[in-house]
Protein backbone atom coordinates (compact mmCIF):
# COMPACT_ATOMS: atom_id res chain seq x y z
CA UNK A 1 0.00 0.00 0.00
CA UNK A 2 0.99 3.54 -0.52
CA UNK A 3 -1.51 5.06 1.14
CA UNK A 4 -2.36 2.67 3.86
CA UNK A 5 -5.99 2.65 2.58
CA UNK A 6 -6.35 0.59 -0.63
CA UNK A 7 -3.98 -2.25 -0.28
CA UNK A 8 -2.91 -4.90 -2.80
CA UNK A 9 -0.83 -8.55 -2.78
CA UNK A 10 2.45 -8.81 -3.39
CA UNK A 11 3.71 -11.84 -5.99
CA UNK A 12 5.24 -14.74 -4.63
CA UNK A 13 8.74 -14.57 -4.93
CA UNK A 14 11.25 -15.92 -7.12
CA UNK A 15 14.23 -17.96 -6.40
CA UNK A 16 16.03 -15.39 -8.49
CA UNK A 17 14.58 -12.92 -6.14
CA UNK A 18 15.59 -14.28 -2.96
CA UNK A 19 19.31 -14.18 -4.24
CA UNK A 20 19.34 -11.29 -5.00
CA UNK A 21 17.70 -10.18 -1.63
CA UNK A 22 20.62 -12.01 0.63
CA UNK A 23 22.75 -9.96 -1.32
CA UNK A 24 21.85 -6.41 0.11
CA UNK A 25 22.00 -4.77 3.33
CA UNK A 26 21.37 -2.06 5.53
CA UNK A 27 17.07 -0.92 5.74
CA UNK A 28 14.55 -0.43 3.36
CA UNK A 29 13.87 3.12 1.63
CA UNK A 30 10.39 2.93 1.72
CA UNK A 31 9.72 3.70 -2.17
CA UNK A 32 8.91 0.17 -3.81
CA UNK A 33 10.10 1.58 -7.42
CA UNK A 34 13.48 2.16 -5.72
CA UNK A 35 16.57 0.51 -7.65
CA UNK A 36 19.25 -1.20 -5.51
CA UNK A 37 22.35 -1.33 -7.82
CA UNK A 38 24.56 -4.10 -8.09
CA UNK A 39 27.48 -2.21 -9.32
CA UNK A 40 27.85 -0.51 -6.20
CA UNK A 41 26.81 -3.68 -3.88
CA UNK A 42 28.63 -6.58 -5.32
CA UNK A 43 30.61 -6.01 -8.76
CA UNK A 44 31.03 -9.91 -8.92
CA UNK A 45 27.29 -10.57 -9.05
CA UNK A 46 26.39 -7.36 -11.26
CA UNK A 47 28.50 -9.13 -13.64
CA UNK A 48 27.30 -12.19 -13.51
CA UNK A 49 23.63 -10.96 -14.57
CA UNK A 50 24.87 -8.26 -17.34
CA UNK A 51 26.32 -11.90 -18.52
CA UNK A 52 23.13 -13.17 -18.32
CA UNK A 53 21.19 -10.58 -20.32
CA UNK A 54 19.59 -8.87 -17.61
CA UNK A 55 19.67 -5.69 -15.85
CA UNK A 56 21.77 -5.23 -12.84
CA UNK A 57 19.11 -3.78 -10.71
CA UNK A 58 16.83 -5.02 -8.18
CA UNK A 59 13.34 -3.18 -7.46
CA UNK A 60 12.51 -2.50 -3.48
CA UNK A 61 9.42 -3.99 -4.30
CA UNK A 62 11.13 -7.15 -5.29
CA UNK A 63 13.32 -6.87 -2.13
CA UNK A 64 10.21 -6.72 0.00
CA UNK A 65 8.71 -9.96 -1.59
CA UNK A 66 11.97 -11.77 -0.64
CA UNK A 67 12.12 -10.91 2.59
CA UNK A 68 8.43 -11.58 3.64
CA UNK A 69 9.16 -14.96 2.36
CA UNK A 70 12.75 -15.51 3.93
CA UNK A 71 11.10 -14.45 7.63
CA UNK A 72 7.75 -16.68 6.38
CA UNK A 73 10.01 -19.79 6.01
CA UNK A 74 12.14 -18.64 9.53
CA UNK A 75 9.64 -17.73 11.60
CA UNK A 76 6.36 -18.43 10.48
CA UNK A 77 4.90 -21.35 13.51
CA UNK A 78 2.37 -23.26 14.45
CA UNK A 79 1.34 -24.85 17.94
CA UNK A 80 1.67 -28.87 18.04
CA UNK A 81 -1.75 -30.36 16.78
CA UNK A 82 -3.29 -27.31 14.74
CA UNK A 83 -2.61 -29.17 11.22
CA UNK A 84 -2.53 -32.81 10.45
CA UNK A 85 -1.37 -34.82 7.81
CA UNK A 86 -3.37 -37.31 6.45
CA UNK A 87 -1.95 -41.12 5.62
CA UNK A 88 -2.21 -39.61 1.99
CA UNK A 89 0.23 -36.85 2.42
CA UNK A 90 -2.49 -34.04 2.57
CA UNK A 91 -2.44 -31.38 5.68
CA UNK A 92 -5.41 -29.97 6.64
CA UNK A 93 -6.74 -27.71 9.59
CA UNK A 94 -7.09 -29.61 12.70
CA UNK A 95 -10.72 -29.19 13.51
CA UNK A 96 -10.59 -31.11 16.78
CA UNK A 97 -7.51 -28.72 18.09
CA UNK A 98 -8.59 -27.17 21.34
CA UNK A 99 -5.09 -25.37 22.27
CA UNK A 100 -2.44 -26.42 24.30
CA UNK A 101 -2.18 -27.17 28.06
CA UNK A 102 -0.25 -24.00 29.89
CA UNK A 103 2.43 -26.76 30.40
CA UNK A 104 3.01 -27.74 26.63
CA UNK A 105 2.51 -24.33 25.87
CA UNK A 106 5.64 -23.20 27.45
CA UNK A 107 7.70 -25.42 25.63
CA UNK A 108 9.69 -24.73 22.73
CA UNK A 109 9.08 -28.43 21.45
CA UNK A 110 5.19 -27.69 21.46
CA UNK A 111 5.70 -25.19 18.34
CA UNK A 112 6.76 -26.11 14.64
CA UNK A 113 8.35 -24.31 11.41
CA UNK A 114 5.04 -23.58 9.12
CA UNK A 115 7.69 -24.71 6.03
CA UNK A 116 8.94 -27.90 4.45
CA UNK A 117 10.81 -30.05 7.13
CA UNK A 118 14.55 -30.31 7.16
CA UNK A 119 15.87 -31.38 9.82
CA UNK A 120 13.33 -34.23 10.62
CA UNK A 121 14.62 -35.96 7.40
CA UNK A 122 18.03 -36.33 9.01
CA UNK A 123 15.89 -37.84 12.45
CA UNK A 124 16.88 -41.66 13.13
CA UNK A 125 14.45 -44.62 13.25
CA UNK A 126 14.54 -44.00 17.07
CA UNK A 127 14.16 -40.46 16.95
CA UNK A 128 11.26 -41.13 14.75
CA UNK A 129 9.91 -43.66 16.94
CA UNK A 130 8.19 -41.47 19.67
CA UNK A 131 6.81 -39.12 16.83
CA UNK A 132 3.39 -38.91 15.46
CA UNK A 133 3.25 -38.85 12.07
CA UNK A 134 -0.29 -37.26 12.12
CA UNK A 135 1.01 -34.70 13.89
CA UNK A 136 4.55 -34.23 14.84
CA UNK A 137 5.55 -33.87 10.25
CA UNK A 138 7.28 -30.60 10.36
CA UNK A 139 10.39 -29.16 12.35
CA UNK A 140 10.28 -28.29 16.04
CA UNK A 141 11.44 -24.84 16.89
CA UNK A 142 14.08 -26.73 20.12
CA UNK A 143 16.66 -27.57 17.26
CA UNK A 144 16.82 -24.25 15.71
CA UNK A 145 20.37 -23.01 15.23
CA UNK A 146 21.48 -21.04 17.25
CA UNK A 147 20.25 -22.43 20.32
CA UNK A 148 18.52 -19.86 22.33
CA UNK A 149 17.24 -18.11 18.94
CA UNK A 150 13.40 -17.44 21.04
CA UNK A 151 12.26 -16.20 24.14
CA UNK A 152 9.05 -17.55 25.86
CA UNK A 153 7.17 -15.43 27.91
CA UNK A 154 3.74 -15.63 29.45
CA UNK A 155 1.80 -12.78 29.86
CA UNK A 156 -1.32 -11.44 31.42
CA UNK A 157 -0.77 -14.28 34.30
CA UNK A 158 0.06 -17.71 32.59
CA UNK A 159 -3.07 -16.31 30.33
CA UNK A 160 -0.88 -16.01 27.20
CA UNK A 161 1.76 -17.71 25.93
CA UNK A 162 4.36 -15.19 23.78
CA UNK A 163 7.42 -16.67 21.71
CA UNK A 164 9.84 -13.65 20.08
CA UNK A 165 12.47 -14.57 17.48
CA UNK A 166 15.78 -13.16 17.97
CA UNK A 167 17.08 -14.17 14.45
CA UNK A 168 14.40 -11.88 12.79
CA UNK A 169 14.00 -9.01 15.62
CA UNK A 170 10.39 -8.17 15.56
CA UNK A 171 8.35 -11.31 14.97
CA UNK A 172 6.11 -12.28 17.96
CA UNK A 173 4.01 -14.86 18.17
CA UNK A 174 1.21 -15.17 20.32
CA UNK A 175 -0.97 -18.77 21.61
CA UNK A 176 -3.70 -18.60 24.36
CA UNK A 177 -3.48 -22.14 26.32
CA UNK A 178 -6.56 -24.11 25.94
CA UNK A 179 -7.67 -22.26 22.92
CA UNK A 180 -7.87 -22.23 19.38
CA UNK A 181 -6.45 -18.29 19.32
CA UNK A 182 -3.13 -18.45 17.81
CA UNK A 183 -1.16 -16.22 15.58
CA UNK A 184 2.25 -14.35 15.00
CA UNK A 185 3.14 -10.51 13.13
CA UNK A 186 6.31 -8.68 12.35
CA UNK A 187 7.14 -5.37 13.05
CA UNK A 188 10.75 -5.16 12.60
CA UNK A 189 13.39 -3.36 9.76
CA UNK A 190 13.02 -6.32 7.34
CA UNK A 191 17.24 -7.30 8.52
CA UNK A 192 18.00 -10.57 9.89
CA UNK A 193 20.04 -10.31 13.41
CA UNK A 194 22.98 -11.50 12.16
CA UNK A 195 25.18 -10.83 15.54
CA UNK A 196 22.93 -13.40 17.51
CA UNK A 197 25.75 -16.01 17.82
CA UNK A 198 27.36 -13.33 19.80
CA UNK A 199 24.75 -12.34 21.70
CA UNK A 200 24.19 -15.83 23.01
Amino acid sequence: SLNCLDWSLLTPATKEMLAQAEQLKGRFQGDPSFEYNFAEINPQAAEKLFEGGKEPVIKEEARLIATIEQIDRAVGIVPRGAFVKTPLGSVHENRHFEGLSLVEAKKLSSYFHFTEPVNLKNKTLLEKANLDPSTDFLDSLEHDIPQGSWSVQLEKGGAVVVLRSLLWLGLTFYHVPLTKQYGYIYFGTGEKNMDLPFML
